[in-house]
């Protein structure tokens, strides 16, 4: 049984930052709950298009990942229990300062699509980006994928992109602070 979940976040920062720290397989652990213990295992990046503009430095466009790479991860997927399940991840599409998506080639789903879309958008006179995310997923499993999934893993996804969204601006700020000086 598929099943859907939409995110969206706006955060006070220019897209092209926004879109250059998400495109980085490295920031994904920091944007993870902490006590999932996200692990970049290893990665095989593909180099994106170059971007449109010239508003990002080398660093920011050399860490992207372009259509094709594979990012392997792996985390906790309960606090109390101490092993680790791993996750390999191919980006299937991308497009700078727009969207790319990923899609899961082993872990825990019967099928994972996301898809990670940069908007920019003006709030009370602030410009900025809205982060939109649109995942679709199987857990497998029949009835039991469905129980599991009401009972535990759309709540564990939902924290995960509350967490998100707590973290995203002071990490942004980070970068960005980092970046100019």
């Amino acid at each position: 049984m598929p099943f859907k979940l939409e995110f969206a976040e706006w955060v006070p920062v220019p897209i092209n930052k926004v879109f250059a720290f998400f495109a980085d397989p490295e920031n994904l652990p920091r944007l993870m709950l902490p006590e999932t213990q996200t692990k970049i295992d290893g990665f095989q990046l593909v180099a994106p298009p170059p971007p449109p503009s010239r508003d990002l430095n080398t660093i920011e466009t050399h860490h992207a990942a372009g259509t094709g790479s594979i990012i392997d991860t792996s985390f906790r997927p309960l606090r109390w229990f101490p092993w680790r399940r791993k996750w390999t991840a191919a980006i299937t599409e991308f497009e700078w300062n727009h969207h790319f998506a990923d899609v899961q080639q082993k872990g825990p789903f019967k099928r994972w699509h996301h898809r990670h879309e940069f908007i920019q958008d003006n709030r009370n006179g602030s410009s900025g980006t809205l982060v939109r995310d649109e995942i679709e997923y199987e857990v497998g499993y029949g009835p039991f994928g469905a129980v599991a999934n009401a009972l535990l893993i759309e709540k564990k996804m939902r924290q995960i992109f509350a967490h998100r969204q707590k973290v995203l601006p002071e990490l942004l700020a980070r970068e960005t602070a980092d970046t100019t000086t």
